[in-house]
């Protein structure tokens, strides 16, 4: 089976070329290259340098390779930025989007699996958020990304394509055998920007807000490894084509940690203390987000580096790796 993988070489991409690659499946990478690094792309998978938006391209790449999936991570993912920029946003998550899917239904895709996001979620003072939880977002990215689930929700009932779409909470880690990781400069995850500040990139770690109505002031997240993640994109996939029907799923372990403890783990790890900053509370930043994940546990999904010391260890192994190099 082929399966088309936008931004796969990307971060979260890049996980799910290796994850599909290990169960003797066929991708083909469509990236731009923009914070994807073709150098990280395994050998013999091929790489076409482009644009999603370039429907002849997508095309021309669906029917010579025969695709008959596509996975979808290409976009654009920093929160604050979005307030800034929020055109841009609504450009590549939505608007070029838009285009792919419509592409996909003319090349006849049977299956769409979509990168979504835990910021389609409206603020709530719930323990965790399930997939039937009020949709608010309260940031471009977040309203970029609902409107990109409508619209393939729509067109996928319209035309019979097969969707599923996967909201991931917090990301991190790196591949366990180091076959690929985090490497776009600046990223502003704070497992990635917390082991910056170990390992000499950065004189410290900012803490944006240390005010917030939790035990010790800092936001609540909760933290899914890349493998795991890339894992739950094929679950996702061999749900629907085992006959399963379209699906949302909420991507994470259903449990929260703060700023603080993230960095307190960062320091049991290293071996030694950070220096940490508080800054401003950042824009858009909600209190807290955990995930309900019973139903990509109920699809047959089986997280297996599910500690938070496991996403960290592999997180700095690969920060370690990167500047060896």
């Amino acid at each position: 089976m082929t399966v088309l993988i936008t931004g796969g070489a990307g971060y979260i991409g890049g996980h799910a070329v290796l994850a599909l690659l290990d169960l003797g499946h066929k991708p083909v990478i469509l990236d731009d290259l923009s914070t994807g690094l073709s150098s990280l792309v395994p050998a013999g998978v091929p790489l076409v340098v482009g644009d999603i938006g370039d429907r002849e391209l997508v095309a021309d790449i669906i029917r010579t390779n025969n695709v008959e999936t596509i996975f979808h991570f290409a976009g654009k993912v920093i929160v604050s930025e979005s307030f800034s920029d929020p055109l841009s946003y609504y450009l590549h998550n939505t608007i070029k989007a838009q285009s792919l899917i419509q592409t996909a239904v003319q090349g006849g895709i049977r299956n769409f699996v979509f990168s979504s996001t835990a910021a389609v979620y409206a603020r709530s003072d719930a323990p965790q958020v399930s997939e039937d939880s009020t949709l608010r977002p309260i940031s471009p990215y977040g309203r970029s990304k609902l409107m990109t689930e409508e619209i393939l929700r729509d067109a996928c009932l319209a035309h019979g394509m097969k969707f599923a779409i996967l909201r991931y909470f917090n990301v991190a880690g790196a591949d366990p055998q180091m076959r690929f990781g985090q490497s776009t400069r600046n990223a502003t995850h704070l497992i990635k920007q917390g082991l910056s500040a170990a390992l000499g990139e950065k004189d410290h770690i900012d803490i944006y807000g240390d005010d917030y109505d939790t035990p010790d002031g800092t936001c609540i997240r909760d933290f899914i490894h890349v493998a795991d993640l890339a894992s739950a994109h094929v679950s996702a996939l061999e749900h629907l084509r085992s006959g399963g029907g379209n699906v949302v799923l909420n991507c994470g372990y259903g449990k929260g940690y703060s700023v603080m403890e993230v960095l307190e783990a960062i320091e049991a790890t290293i071996g030694r203390r950070l220096n940490k900053r508080v800054a401003a509370r950042r824009i858009g930043d909600l209190v807290s987000v955990v995930s309900d994940n019973q139903r990509l546990l109920s699809i047959g999904w089986k997280p297996q580096h599910d500690r938070l010391s496991t996403i960290i260890d592999h997180a700095y192994r690969w920060e370690k790796l990167l500047n060896a190099k």
